[in-house]
């Protein structure tokens, strides 16, 4: 078992010898993040990105690829949500997150499916349990609570030199998913859950229609580091005017 599991399970255990009460319900959360993951997976069209239709613009994994790459890192997101509830700073997070890509890696023979949704994913869950466990106003947004407790520790933490997300951010100056998240996921509140609350209302009966039309505005509106590393600022430009 992980240093990771080992903890929670140890948290668990003390809790009921101690009579505390559960103070977040981690299966439900992860249980949320996985049926998020899924419902990513299942929505189509995605230009570039996989999907149980196609590869995509990928030839070294497949919609199989992603279903156990999800399986294996389901129970990360529980004890990151066990981890915010205890109150744990950015390293403890951190560790929680490294083992998780290690998970993802083993089940997918060295592909990266999710190491994105490991970062930003597992930080909302542990935003919610830090909500939870009285550690922040709960009238904060989970994107404002994960910039609240951790954005200064997201910005000053290690950085991988090799990473293509780094050498994009230093040959463009893009921003990418680091600052999002310290910066509280501002794409997600001021583009994604408008576009999909407008799906929803445009399409009521057609929710992959509105997952899709979310899609669309963040491609058209995000300085999207994957895809300057990919075809640099012409093909981002080009991406943002075809979504729009």
């Amino acid at each position: 078992m992980s240093p990771a599991l080992q903890f929670a399970r140890s948290t668990r255990a003390a809790k009921r010898r101690s009579g505390a009460p559960c103070i977040v319900d981690s299966e439900a959360v992860a249980a949320s993040a996985v049926q998020c993951l899924l419902l990513e997976l299942e929505t189509w069209p995605k230009p570039g990105l996989v999907s149980h239709v196609d590869s995509g613009s990928h030839d070294d994994m497949d919609a199989d690829t992603f279903r156990a790459s999800i399986a294996a890192i389901a129970s990360y997101f529980r004890v990151l949500a066990e981890a915010g509830a205890c109150g744990c700073g950015m390293g403890r997070l951190r560790v929680i997150g490294l083992e998780a890509e290690a998970a993802m890696v083993a089940a997918t023979a060295g592909v990266n499916t999710h190491r994105g949704a490991i970062f930003g994913m597992g930080l909302l869950c542990a935003a919610v349990g830090a909500t939870a466990g009285g550690h922040i106003d709960p009238t904060l947004s989970l994107g404002a609570t994960v910039s609240r407790l951790w954005g200064d520790s997201i910005l000053d933490g290690p950085v991988l030199l090799h990473g293509h997300g780094s050498g994009v951010r230093r040959r463009f100056g893009a921003g990418g998913a680091r600052m999002e998240a310290a910066q509280g996921f501002p794409s997600v509140y001021e583009v994604g859950l408008p576009a999909l609350r407008r799906g929803v209302l445009n399409a009521p009966d057609d929710a992959q229609a509105a997952r899709v039309e979310a899609c669309f505005a963040l491609i058209a509106a995000v300085e999207d580091t994957n895809l300057l590393h990919r075809a640099g600022p012409s093909g981002l430009q080009f991406a943002r005017l075809a979504a729009r």
